[in-house]
């Protein structure tokens, strides 16, 4: 009797959840949500009551009575069949639009797209949903065209000209009239505006904006990569002039309103080809024993004036950006490189902070002010490295004491919750032509992280200078660099695969306690077979940081306050935050928030396509590289699962090329996006991230910075089935073999049973 009691009172209880549940969901209108919010809201949040909301949800999606934005992440059925959104045109077709209201991605068939290209604003009318099948949309206006180029090769004859895209935004050649080539002639990379696109035509029309140069030339690709996201690739000669006309100007007047510390020790610690240098260290003991640390900053502002023709240049491009063999300056070089790059031997106008430390390296007090510094000595990260583990060379007791105090900052730093992420990058040795003749790994070491503790220490101390609130005052309107907490459906993915690895992450908790158990399952897996697999996933369930004025914190340096201080010659928002620090630490009023948010927000876009550009750059000399290596056999890691194919980082050299799915050709691949693999239906085989392959180089596309590999077995024949249906593949013929050991277990456990009955 008390076992129907139960029943009946956890089919109540189903009942009731799955009330509150509609009730919820009712109420969301065009809002997205996932089961951890419903659980949340109704305030039912155990594991149990977790499996069953997700289970409802997707129930429900299954049942069309709630639309699946992405896995996971829902949202009620439309009431109106038409909206807005960003259309995304994809050179492959398959076109879609991301809608304003609650970001669900809808296919758009090219022939529906009425040639709206990649940005555009646009209406569309959604087609009725049915059950089962994908929804699709009609584009029935184009209420913005966002302004774009697309670069290519030249393709020119008597006839007729046009342009042969390296987009992946466009599928088509674009006709260009020869009255419109602006001198292009074959072969050339050039860039192209589109004028038109008549509905009725399959290409669309325009003309040349510009000539990059002959294809294939080093100097031309990398300006076609700049171009490609929209990056300056030359200075205006008005900016460049402008900039010329400033000097130094560190006249006696200009020392007497600053803090002059030429006469304590200082230098510099930068890569071996940095020219720009944005800080400096200085170090001397105090008479009471303790140290005073000098972090000295490029005083930019001091010579861009706001609204001058370099400042807005610099607005503008919001960053330098790092190509592979070249730098492009947010500063044109007679400042960055120059007046303002703090050279030793010169006398250089700096914004600091100054910091009274004890043996302890706690900070008992400090201050922010502007100096006049002269560094003593130029070190490379390798010349302060070799002191740091020698004890010998000049200044080297200035150094080993800073370095002994940012240790001591960086212990105390985890211990706090930071997360430690420590991944080499790659590096290439590039010859005279630009052609790269081989490869290095850059990794951080102890003089790097020394510059980087106290980097972090003067950034960390500028925003809570301003942002910390003293009494009941407003803080004023600031720029911060804001880290925002993980996904919390990629951190309980990361969770649940670690655990299968044996390493506990945590997913929920306070951020130190989360950032924690990272730090150790990094610690712990280091030099393991699945180091890669689980090291990704943890960079991949962080959020990426931004600069804003609302301070959120830094979730990944365990900060409350963090802002972008130390590199004003390569950051446009180090220079509206020098600009800010001057106006309030002289008492002035706050600036306009709407107006430095927006600033903020163009500085955040502007650096992921810095970013974007540097990455292609790389990629584009990993193909030109691994092409003189065609056919040769390497050890890989699986970086990266998607429906198309396998991502593989090769060991050696860390250049990742793909394993298209086409070629897995022993068996049918499904993708596995949950727990990042392919599966083959017949045999079972899976590929995931973080596998160990071999793989051979197969093909090396550089217009498209495409490099393909073949998976092949230890004796270099690639790992597919041969034609008489016989499998050569070293991984299938483990899996078989480990299939029949289960087949072999469970027979043995079936005769235990009959033997025991």
């Amino acid at each position: 009797m008390a076992r129907n009691n139960k029943k009946t009172e956890s089919g109540s209880a189903s009942k009731n959840l799955h009330k509150e549940v509609l009730n919820y969901v009712s109420q969301q209108k065009t809002a997205t949500f996932n089961y951890k919010q419903v659980a949340h809201a109704i305030g039912i949040d155990t594991a149990a009551s977790h499996r069953a909301i997700a289970l409802m949800l997707a129930e429900m999606a299954f049942d069309g009575d709630l639309i699946e934005v992405s896995p996971g992440k829902y949202k009620a059925p439309q009431r109106s069949n038409v909206t807005t959104g960003t259309f995304v045109r994809r050179s492959n077709g398959k076109n879609s639009v991301v809608t304003d209201d609650d970001s669900e991605t809808i296919f758009v068939a090219e022939r529906n797209s009425m040639h709206a290209l990649n940005g555009d604003k646009v209406r569309v009318i959604v087609a009725a949903r049915r059950r089962g099948v994908e929804p699709e949309a009609e584009v029935i206006e184009i209420i913005e065209e966002k302004e774009q180029t697309f670069i290519g090769t030249l393709q020119v004859t008597r006839q007729y000209a046009y342009l042969q895209t390296d987009s992946k935004f466009l599928a088509t050649d674009i006709i260009i009239p020869r009255g419109k080539l602006k001198g292009g002639t074959p072969g050339q990379k050039a860039i192209v505006r589109i004028t038109s696109w008549p509905d009725d035509a399959k290409n669309p029309i325009g003309e040349v904006v510009d000539i990059l140069g002959q294809t294939g030339d080093n100097t031309t690709e990398m300006h076609a990569i700049l171009a490609e996201f929209g990056l300056p690739y030359r200075y205006p000669e008005n900016v460049n002039a402008a900039a010329e006309r400033i000097g130094a100007g560190i006249t006696p007047d200009v020392i007497a309103q600053r803090e002059d510390m030429r006469d304590v020790t200082t230098f510099t610690i930068d890569p071996k080809d940095a020219k720009d240098f944005d800080d400096a260290l200085s170090l001397r003991k105090l008479e009471n024993g303790n140290y005073e640390v000098g972090v000295h900053i490029a005083d930019v502002t001091h010579y861009v004036q706001p609204d001058s023709l370099l400042d807005k240049e610099a607005q503008k491009r919001a960053t330098s950006v790092y190509l592979v063999d070249r730098v492009v300056p947010m500063l044109p070089e007679h400042l960055s490189n120059g007046i303002c790059s703090l050279r030793p031997d010169e006398d250089k106008l700096t914004f600091s902070c100054i910091f009274e430390m004890d043996d302890n390296a706690r900070v008992l007090n400090s201050r922010i002010v502007r100096t006049v510094t002269k560094s003593n000595r130029r070190f490379t990260y390798e010349e302060a490295q070799e002191i740091i583990e020698s004890g010998q060379g000049d200044y080297a007791d200035e150094i080993l004491t800073l370095d002994r105090l940012a240790k001591i900052l960086r212990r105390e730093r985890y211990d706090n919750g930071s997360v430690e992420f420590d991944r080499a990058e790659v590096r290439f040795e590039i010859d005279e032509t630009g052609h790269p003749v081989s490869v290095y790994f850059k990794q951080s070491k102890d003089a790097n992280k020394l510059i980087e503790e106290f980097m972090l220490l003067a950034n960390k101390t500028v925003a809570a200078a301003i942002g910390k609130p003293v009494g009941n005052k407003k803080p004023k309107a600031f720029v911060y660099r804001v880290h925002d907490m993980p996904d919390p459906g990629k951190l309980a993915d990361l969770s649940k695969i670690a655990r299968t690895f044996g390493f506990k992450v945590r997913e929920t908790g306070s951020s130190r306690e989360v950032n924690k158990s990272i730090n150790r399952m990094l610690a712990d897996v280091k030099g393991k077979g699945e180091e890669n697999f689980l090291s990704t996933l943890a960079i991949r369930s962080m959020a990426k940081a931004i600069y804003t004025t609302t301070n959120i914190g830094h979730y990944g340096l365990a900060f409350d306050y963090y802002t972008h201080f130390t590199s004003p010659i390569r950051r446009y928002p180090d220079m509206m935050v020098h600009r800010l620090l001057e106006r309030y630490l002289s008492g002035g009023r706050s600036v306009n928030l709407q107006k430095l948010e927006d600033q903020c927000k163009h500085s955040s876009d502007m650096e992921q396509l810095a970013a974007n550009a540097e990455r292609a750059s790389i990629k584009y000399k990993q193909v030109e590289y691994m092409a003189d290596h065609m056919g040769e056999v390497y050890d890989g890691v699986i970086s990266g699962v998607t429906e198309w194919g396998l991502y593989v980082e090769l060991v050696d050299n860390m250049c990742e090329g793909l394993v298209p799915v086409r070629d897995l050709a022993d068996d049918y691949y499904d993708f596995d996006e949950k727990n990042y693999c392919l599966i083959g239906r017949r045999r079972g085989v899976r590929y995931r991230l973080g596998d160990e392959v071999r793989v051979k180089v197969a093909r090396a596309a550089l217009d498209k910075k495409q490099l393909d590999f073949v998976l092949v077995d230890d004796r270099g024949i690639p790992a597919q089935t041969d034609n008489a249906g016989q499998d050569v593949s070293v991984k299938q013929a483990l899996s078989e073999k480990a299939t029949s050991k289960k087949h072999l277990k469970r027979s043995e456990k079936k005769k235990t049973r009959s033997r025991r009955k």
